[in-house]
């Protein structure tokens, strides 16, 4: 009933995934250039909203060899509160925002998603069969950085603390559906976590990568 999920690739050797939510955005555009002098490809999990807004940076996302995954149509708080009660949003509310994202993507990149991750990681009664329309897997993450909210120096410390073998680390470089949003803390934990992680030894791949038994 909450549909298919992943939280870590299976960790058979030394390789993480970085995934980045809420996107595009105009800082998308810093860390792509930033990846690609690094030579990472990551993930991307795309509000439909924002390609809608950025259909051009989310081509670019693509054309640089990321991967990118349905991360709902306008990132919607599905668990909403009103006062002190709790609603809880109906089936046709998540077939609706999964469905839109997906058709959004489509349309304006030329590429079905098969990886969803759920707004602020909420996995909600009934997810299963938005999911299985798409034949979506779920993606969860091992770190989450916080780098909407701490300074990158923070993250960047949670985020080396945490990292292992199959790890998924979720960064943002969105704010939900806000326009223009700034990601600067962001693209400077990124910059602190790549060399630290490479001097380990660990090497970056896409979650779909991440998660097969042998490298691709």
């Amino acid at each position: 009933m909450w549909g298919r999920c992943v939280y870590r690739g299976p960790g058979l050797r030394r390789s993480l995934a970085l995934t980045f939510d809420d996107g595009p955005s105009e800082g998308s555009l810093r860390l792509l250039e930033y990846l690609a002098a690094e030579g990472i490809r990551a993930t991307f999990f795309q509000c439909g909203k924002n390609v809608e807004r950025h259909p051009q940076i989310a081509r670019e996302i693509r054309d640089a060899g990321h991967e990118i995954g349905n991360h709902t149509y306008s990132h919607a708080r599905l668990f909403p509160r009103l006062g002190r009660r709790l609603y809880w949003p109906t089936p046709a509310l998540m077939a609706r925002e999964v469905a839109r994202a997906q058709k959004m993507i489509q349309d304006e990149v030329g590429v079905a998603p098969r990886l969803f991750r759920a707004p602020y990681g909420l996995r909600w009664w009934g997810l299963d069969g938005a999911q299985k329309q798409f034949d979506l897997l779920g993606v969860m993450w091992t770190v989450i950085g916080h780098d909407w909210e701490w300074r990158a120096d923070r993250v960047a410390r949670l985020v080396l603390r945490k990292a292992g073998p199959g790890g998924i680390i979720c960064l943002h470089d969105g704010r939900d559906i806000q326009p223009s949003p700034d990601v600067s803390e962001m693209l400077k934990a990124v910059r602190e976590i790549v060399p630290v992680l490479k001097g380990e030894g660990f090497g970056f791949e896409t979650v779909s990568e991440l998660l097969l038994p042998t490298a691709a």
